[in-house]
């Protein structure tokens, strides 16, 4: 059973290594492109060097870029995969560089909004956040289930974009603040887990 006199666990979350589009700086959303051969060298050379923390339990988005990030960092854990922790929806600018992107009317627009507005043809920050906090709560009921061996340190492999959704929702800084290299992530402490989700002591890893 979950005890609520201890309702506070430590929470890793971790950006899927790198892919050609991410390497190329273009817009990855809904794209379900696999890692690099690139970005898997550098995956294994992290975990190689034991820069991620040991975890009770693992988390991912379904989408492969994740999966496989999950496969080398963490061989002998069997993630859960959750759904509405899939990338943010880019619509017209999915597949686009910034150069590429150069001269579109709606890109300039959307630049100067400080990407508060809806991308064309696809999700608004409002919508997508309000979707990873969905999956959040769907991962505590996750935890609450499977938590019978006392699991205090959840693992996450995600898109820079959920990590920055999540940290903006229930952590106090803005969105873009929580920006994230590919392979890179952070650790935090997460207050009243199942009640009223709040982050704190948080640190890159």
């Amino acid at each position: 059973m979950w005890d609520r006199s201890e309702n506070q666990i430590t929470l890793v979350l971790i950006r899927h290594g790198a892919t050609k589009s991410n390497e190329e700086h273009r817009y990855l959303g809904k794209t379900d492109e696999s890692i690099s051969p690139k970005g898997e060298m550098q995956l294994v050379e992290y975990q190689k060097l034991q820069m991620f923390p040991n975890i009770d339990c693992l988390f991912t988005s379904p989408m492969k870029r994740c999966v496989q990030t999950a496969e080398i960092l963490y061989p002998e854990l069997q993630p859960v995969q959750i759904r509405e922790w899939e990338e943010m929806d880019f619509g017209a600018f999915e597949g686009k560089n910034y150069v590429e992107l150069q001269g579109d009317e709606r890109y300039q627009t959307w630049i100067d909004s400080n990407g508060t507005l809806p991308f064309p043809e696809g999700e608004s920050r409002e919508e997508f956040i309000a979707r990873c906090g969905n999956g959040f709560q769907r991962m505590i009921e996750k935890v609450k289930q499977i938590n019978k061996e006392g699991h205090k340190t959840i693992g996450m492999i995600v898109h820079g974009g959920t990590i920055m959704a999540l940290l903006s929702r229930y952590g106090k800084g803005d969105y873009f603040d929580y920006q994230v290299a590919n392979g890179k992530g952070y650790v935090c402490t997460v207050k009243n887990f199942d009640t009223e989700p709040e982050v704190v002591e948080l640190k890159k890893i």
